[in-house]
């Protein structure tokens, strides 16, 4: 069907809009994935200079919240990638989310 303009109409079906919808609520779990990973980042940064005295030697002693801090990003990491991958099988299916 055409408009008075002479273009086609834009047509979404229900099934196009769903598939929509999901990617962008996966982008964004995704931004905020990102968002956690860069405030553990800098928690580990700022743990590891609590501890830095003026004229230290440089020696750097992890505490132990360190390990916390990096299997928590590690969880996230596997959370983005299958995030990631679920956003990639829905453009899969042909149509552009």
């Amino acid at each position: 069907m055409l408009n008075s303009a002479g273009t086609p109409l834009l047509v979404t079906t229900p099934e196009a809009e769903s598939r929509q919808l999901i990617a962008a609520d996966l982008r964004c779990l995704i931004a905020q994935i990102e968002s956690s990973m860069r405030l553990i980042d800098a928690a580990m940064i700022d743990a590891g200079d609590s501890g830095d005295q003026a004229g230290s030697t440089g020696i750097l002693v992890l505490d132990d919240v360190t390990p916390r801090y990096a299997t928590a990003s590690a969880a996230l990491n596997l959370c983005r990638a299958g995030l990631c991958r679920a956003l990639q099988y829905l453009s899969d299916s042909g149509d552009p989310v």
